[in-house]
């Protein structure tokens, strides 16, 4: 009876009543939506907007309330199939903002955002001559899953056009004509679907690449670069014009490399698209840089992949009113994330933070954020001595690249401010005479230093295809254990795209720099000596956190190996 009675009750009401928003907050919600009045716009997109709770949290609050199973189509667990999705037309499909994700006999399960809309399926019904079982998914999440699944269906539909409209190379010279009917031709689209394709991909990068018969483009997943499409070798020009157009490039100049950079709006989310071309025997070779804008949520250092005992750790780092924190790794090991996590957790409205960035990658709120301009002379050393007479109380600097910086950084953080900067190097014990050997005295990063969190980003594997087996006694030793337990080798299957791995989680060395440790700086000790007494102190290496993964069937040996070699 309760639950009949909860389900007729208005959603805000049973928000209360489960505990997920308070009677304040629902009157905010209530006062805002008559104040605006909106057509078309419902109570979840108010209680979403003002930041009482996520998309994903109000679709799951739903999902219950009427009683109908929920999926969250950014999930990479979460399974669509592809058939199932090319029974619905996209018209239709982004008509009523639905996608189909299963098909069981004559039964075809569709995602919706609007589940009590009963036109829908009756719509979705005729349209296909199936039964319709509804699930609920977010809005966003819905509207990613139509442009992933439905452009690659016409892909090579858009290529044929564009190979038939611009099939001589001729046909593109360099003045003000030529460029208006780039701007007008198929070519326009193209360009646009490889950003959207790719980042629908989660890629990073995207590499164009022209070969004597074919130009291949390959995009990066998970730090590996997969194939993507081949486009016939007379269309490449046409596609780096465009692409130098909407960057800002000049388009007559191809001996030499340039640099630039476009916006575009894929799904709702604004990416900063960073474009460098290279002049090569076959033609103009071009990398594109994907970074999705502040538009996409800064993480919180529980949403890191720290192991518990690394995030207490870690914690514990942030706490410290003055210093300097380091996070290190390769490129694209997600230290930006990290840092971005630090500072959302520390900056509070009681503190003045200053970051440098080249470039800045998010916009957080509450933040004063300077981007690097090196050619009119806003370098990293440059800044850093400006913004310490802005009276900061915390710094972050992206890079440590030179002794300057790296000298400037501490002598701030000596002087009473919390420095927070990256470091190229391969585990936390090096950091310390990397910094050394940049020139910064010994007994300067030993009074200054706090902590180093070392960091890389390991793939996870595939739990639809992974295969088990026996360790070896070989694996066993890389492990760090005694006996054989089950581990797991990737396959391939069409959720993973035939990788084997889905997705990317961090693992950390998190060194904190004792009054011992410092002591030991201060006297110049190596790496080795630094390394054995974080150790003592309770480091534990990357090798030990990628083994645990292995262990637990996350990710494989392979991964392991990797990681081992690398540090």
């Amino acid at each position: 009876m309760r639950h009949f009675a909860m389900k007729n009750i208005p959603i805000g009401q049973y928000m209360v009543n489960e505990g997920i928003i308070t009677e304040e907050q629902l009157q905010n919600v209530l006062d805002k939506k008559k104040e605006e009045n909106t057509p078309g716009k419902y109570f979840g997109d108010y209680v979403i907007e003002l930041g009482y709770v996520t998309d994903i949290q109000f679709g799951q609050v739903l999902a219950r309330k009427l009683n109908v199973p929920f999926i969250d189509l950014n999930d990479p667990e979460t399974s669509v199939n592809t058939e199932a999705v090319k029974k619905i037309p996209e018209a239709l499909a982004k008509k009523h903002t639905i996608i189909a994700v299963k098909i069981t006999g004559k039964r075809l399960t569709v995602a919706t955002h609007d589940p009590v809309n009963f036109y829908i399926f009756e719509d979705i019904k005729v349209t296909t001559g199936m039964d319709v079982v509804p699930v609920l998914s977010t809005k966003a999440g819905i509207v990613k899953a139509i442009g992933k699944y439905y452009s690659t269906q016409n892909t090579s539909s858009l290529l044929e056009s564009v190979e038939n409209q611009f099939g001589d190379d001729d046909a593109f010279g360099i003045d003000e004509e030529s460029a208006e009917r780039i701007d007008s031709a198929p070519i326009v689209k193209l360009a646009t679907t490889i950003v959207e394709n790719s980042f629908r991909a989660d890629a990073t990068d995207i590499h164009i690449e022209p070969f004597k018969t074919f130009t291949r483009i390959r995009i990066r997943v998970n730090g590996d670069l997969i194939e993507l499409m081949n486009i016939s070798n007379v269309v490449h020009n046409s596609l780096v014009t465009r692409l130098k157009i909407i960057s800002g490039m000049n388009i007559a100049e191809k001996r030499v490399p340039q640099d630039g950079r476009f916006t575009q709006i894929v799904d709702g989310t604004t990416l900063d698209v960073r474009v460098s071309n290279l002049p090569t025997v076959n033609g103009e070779k071009v990398v594109i840089r994907i970074l999705s804008t502040g538009d996409v949520g800064v993480r919180k250092i529980t949403d890191l992949g720290m192991t518990v005992y690394n995030y207490e750790r870690f914690a514990s780092i942030l706490k410290v009113p003055q210093g300097v924190v380091l996070v290190t790794g390769p490129t694209g090991s997600g230290k930006t994330t990290t840092l971005y996590a630090a500072l959302g957790e520390i900056a509070k409205p009681n503190v003045n933070v200053i970051t440098v960035e080249d470039p800045v990658e998010k916009n957080i709120e509450g933040i004063n954020q300077c981007q690097v301009n090196a050619k009119a002379g806003m370098t990293f050393a440059a800044a850093l001595r400006s913004i310490l007479r802005q009276d900061p109380d915390i710094v972050m600097i992206g890079e440590m690249r030179d002794q300057e910086t790296a000298e400037i950084a501490i002598r701030a953080a000596i002087t009473g401010h919390l420095v927070l900067s990256t470091l190229h190097t391969n585990d936390a014990a090096s950091t310390i005479t990397r910094l050394v050997d940049m020139g910064v005295a010994p007994y300067m990063v030993a009074t200054s230093l706090i902590g180093i969190v070392a960091q890389r980003l390991v793939k996870k594997i595939c739990m639809e295809c992974r295969t088990p087996r026996i360790s070896t006694d070989e694996e066993d030793r890389l492990m760090g254990i005694s006996e054989h337990i089950t581990v797991y080798d990737h396959a391939g299957c069409p959720k993973c795209n035939n990788t084997g791995y889905t997705g990317r989680t961090a693992i950390h060395e998190i060194l904190l720099c004792t009054p011992e440790m410092s002591s030991l700086v201060a006297n110049g000790g190596k790496v080795d000596a630094i390394s054995k007494l974080a150790r003592e102190q309770g480091t534990k290496l990357l090798r030990d956190n990628v083994s645990e993964l292995v262990q637990d069937g996350r990710t494989t040996i392979d991964e392991l190996v990797r990681v081992t070699y690398a540090v």
